[in-house]
């Protein structure tokens, strides 16, 4: 009998929805805040991790906001980073392309190189000390307005070399991907891959907006994809991948128990759904734990568990030699399990 928790953290994988200021974790909160002389609204660890009783979205989001105010220096975005990576690589991740939200610190006066420099750097060290790749996703916080992306864009022009896309994520409901569709565009024409968050909380109208008004190559959530038929035969036909966040879905009430997740259904449906821990330190686990936790609660098998890997990888945007390289270690650690 395989022992699940340990062929989980052992398989090759992918984490494709990853928000780094997500993975704040509260320790690491409250350093930060004594290092760069923030007052925290909570006078301890245990009372941040009170705080995470979210019924949806903007109770998250909240929050969120609040504790990425102690972020405010390269070495504070470079440890932030250097932490998810660690506990990524003993996940079994080897490749992590991971969001990061530059308005949420431009906007506090943060400059824009202060926050990615100490994420490229984080990610230097992380190809040097756990032969983990990984690539940047810039993304729109979408309940600003689409001037504030299109400034957000230009203070990345120094950098666009070193992003592989945009993407869009925030409050959803009421802000539908058409409003974002002109930076799309324009960060298409920069050579930027694109992706956005549809289908959490918005309708299937979102999804069909992100494919046809901001032409993605990935959906981050998708769930609510499945209401509609059509929209599910055309996602499973063009292969999009979903970046599905199991802990995610639970903890914001999307569904209201992992035993009524759909991702097994996706994945029967012929969709690419992959699993991913979109923020980590917020929802209760990273990937290897949301891998777990929907294996357990859906019975998953071995196949489903392999499946998911498979697509993490070829959803991923890496070049296509470096897929298949990882495509045939989960190959070989599939037939030695």
């Amino acid at each position: 009998m395989v022992d699940l928790e340990a062929f989980v953290r052992g398989l090759p994988k992918a984490e494709l929805h990853l928000h780094i200021e997500g993975s704040l974790e509260p320790e690491l909160m409250f350093a930060l805040a004594h290092r760069n002389g923030v007052a925290l609204p909570y006078p301890s660890v245990e009372a941040v991790r009170a705080a995470y009783a979210f019924s949806n979205l903007q109770d998250f989001l909240d929050i969120y906001y609040a504790g990425a105010g102690v972020l405010l220096t390269r070495q504070d975005f470079h440890d932030l980073a250097m932490a998810y990576f660690a506990r990524a690589a003993a996940d079994g991740v080897r490749h992590a392309e991971i969001m990061f939200d530059p308005q949420t610190h431009t906007d506090r006066g943060v400059p824009f190189a202060e926050v990615i420099e100490g994420l490229l750097s984080a990610m230097d060290e992380a190809k040097a000390r756990h032969g983990m790749t990984s690539a940047l996703i810039l993304s729109f916080l979408r309940h600003l307005s689409e001037d504030a992306a299109f400034a957000t864009l230009a203070m990345a022009e120094p950098w666009l070399d070193r992003i592989a896309a945009v993407g869009l994520d925030s409050s959803e409901v009421g802000h539908p991907p058409e409003k974002f569709a002109r930076v799309f565009a324009a960060a298409a024409a920069k050579g930027l891959k694109r992706v956005a968050h549809a289908g959490e909380e918005g309708p299937p109208a979102y999804v069909h907006e992100a494919l046809d008004l901001l032409q993605v190559d990935r959906i981050d959530h998708g769930n609510r994809a499945l209401e509609d038929e059509a929209l599910v035969a055309r996602l499973a036909a063009e292969g999009m991948t979903l970046t599905v966040c199991p802990l995610s879905n639970h903890k914001l009430c999307v569904v209201n128990d992992l035993a009524d997740h759909p991702l097994d259904r996706m994945l029967d449906l012929g969709l690419a759904a992959t699993v991913n821990s979109d923020d980590p330190a917020y929802f209760g686990g990273y990937v290897a734990d949301n891998y777990l936790a929907v294996a357990r609660a859906r019975g998953l098998s071995q196949d489903h568990l392999v499946q998911l890997a498979r697509n993490s990888f070829t959803g991923s945007f890496l070049p296509a030699e470096a897929i298949a390289r990882h495509l045939e270690d989960i190959e070989a650690y599939a037939a030695a399990h």
